[in-house]
């Protein structure tokens, strides 16, 4: 009874030194995400649901699988903030309806001309001014039209990402043809808006400094990648739920 005790006094001790070693990985991950979210999104309450993800983190946590903790408990904190701007859609339904409104005058453009579409063209579709079309795609930018990350990455969704889940036939078929399709309609999207995700996505760059690199306004490059979000929504229909 008493070694049942000590061991057990242990694995505590030793899951507190955890969460106390990996704090400062919550607070890390909790500004990065902010930074690439509205300003709604309060980096303290990422961090406390980092928090809770860090501590799940230590409680699960299983060596012999393999990873680091540090790379699992990234996973478990990112997810758990993730989880909690999910739960908390800043995104008004009326803006949700523009975005769809936008997406179909965009594919219907492009079916019609055989080209990109271009802003006026979408525009003129709806019967809106350029100003009121850009405004749409800021909020574009801002809003979950299209979750790149969910896409690429997928992990955080997982109750234990170490553990492998096993798929069906059809499940990998459809998420191999999913990813095939939609790394093609990035590859089709105009330069620039190819240029803003890669510099957003894959350098990890803010609005402001693709600004700099581009030598535009950081309301402009706003616009671009709203564009480009709801245009690669024009494109992946089929692929997407319906909303």
């Amino acid at each position: 009874m008493n070694a049942l005790l000590s061991y057990t006094e242990n694995q505590k001790v030793g899951k507190d030194d955890l969460v106390t070693r990996y704090a400062p990985l919550v607070k890390r991950i909790a500004y990065h995400l902010a930074g690439r979210m509205p300003p709604s999104v309060q980096v303290d309450d990422l961090m406390q649901a980092g928090m809770i993800g860090l501590l799940e983190a230590a409680r699960n946590y299983d060596a012999s699988q393999g990873a680091s903790f540090e790379t699992y408990a990234s996973i478990r904190i990112r997810g758990a903030m993730l989880d909690e701007i999910r739960k908390t859609d800043w995104t008004p339904r009326s803006v949700h309806r523009k975005l769809r409104m936008v997406a179909e005058a965009v594919r219907e453009v492009e079916n019609r001309t055989g080209r990109d579409a271009r802003d006026a063209d979408v525009a003129k579709t709806l019967n809106i001014s350029i100003d009121e079309y850009h405004q749409i795609l800021q909020d574009a930018s801002s809003a979950r039209v299209f979750s790149m990350e969910d896409v690429l990455e997928g992990a955080e969704d997982s109750d234990n990402p170490m553990v492998v889940q096993e798929p069906g036939p059809l499940d990998g078929l459809e998420r191999e043809g999913f990813r095939q399709a939609l790394a093609e309609a990035i590859g089709n999207l105009p330069e620039r808006e190819r240029l803003v995700l890669s510099l957003y996505y894959d350098e990890e760059l803010n609005l402001r400094e693709i600004g700099e690199v581009l030598g535009v306004s950081e309301s402009r490059v706003c616009q671009i990648h709203g564009q480009a979000m709801l245009r690669l929504r024009a494109r992946m229909t089929e692929w997407l739920p319906a909303r």
